[in-house]
């Protein structure tokens, strides 16, 4: 059975650099669909730029020419905080106990895993599936990460053909090729009235500036 992919982010605004890790992780993890799930009201970061509507928006114009990509607008709907773990849970009992479901994030998120509300229980509930730059191992820097996370790193550290054949409990690495692209670059761009045409989806620029977003970061 194909894993599921979950992507989580702010996506203040969403970029290039997001679809590329998504469009890589969807190939090489073999994954049936990844589906975007853009942060409500996210408890380990400052507060998005512009609301969570706008960024869901842009997210849906983003994805909108990739049949694998879906837009899961679950914890915009919240107004209380959105964690990670409950989102799992939610997921779970929809797709049922056997179908595997692969957290996505990159190395730099993996490794503050360990700060994250109920975050052995996520592993209970899905796989995470770490993206790091070619020539780069997460094993090279676990070594400074909390001694719980690097336990479970090592445990459970498991190939791709692993993702399908169980549910959830694996920690897989992908060496991806990172995109020099950051939401915070776009916001200041924004912001300098600077160009950002080829940062970002034409259809997400032409939004940011018909709604006058980031026009005062």
């Amino acid at each position: 059975m194909k894993p599921i992919g979950i992507l989580g982010g702010t996506f203040d605004p969403i970029h290039y650099g997001h679809l590329r890790l998504a469009e890589e992780m969807l190939e090489l993890a073999n994954l049936q669909h990844i589906r975007f799930i853009p942060a409500g009201n996210p408890p380990h970061r400052d507060t998005p730029q512009v609301s969570a509507l706008h960024r869901s928006a842009m997210v849906q114009l983003a994805i909108a020419d990739q049949p694998a990509f879906v837009l899961d607008e679950r914890e915009v709907l919240r107004s209380a905080k959105c964690f990670t773990v409950h989102t799992l849970r939610e997921l779970r009992a929809e797709f049922g106990e056997n179908q595997p479901l692969c957290l996505l994030m990159g190395g730099d998120a993996f490794l503050q895993l360990h700060t994250w509300h109920e975050w052995e229980q996520i592993l209970d509930l899905a796989h995470i599936v770490v993206g790091y730059r070619p020539g780069f191992t997460l094993e090279e820097r676990i070594h400074s990460a909390s001694p719980k996370l690097r336990e479970h790193y090592q445990q459970r550290l498991c190939s791709v053909d692993y993702l399908s054949q169980h549910p959830y409990g694996g920690i897989a690495e992908l060496a991806i090729p990172k995109l020099e692209i950051s939401a915070t670059l776009i916001r200041s761009r924004v912001a300098e009235n600077r160009t950002i045409r080829y940062l970002l989806p034409a259809t997400v620029a032409n939004y940011i500036y018909q709604h006058h977003l980031y026009i005062s970061c």
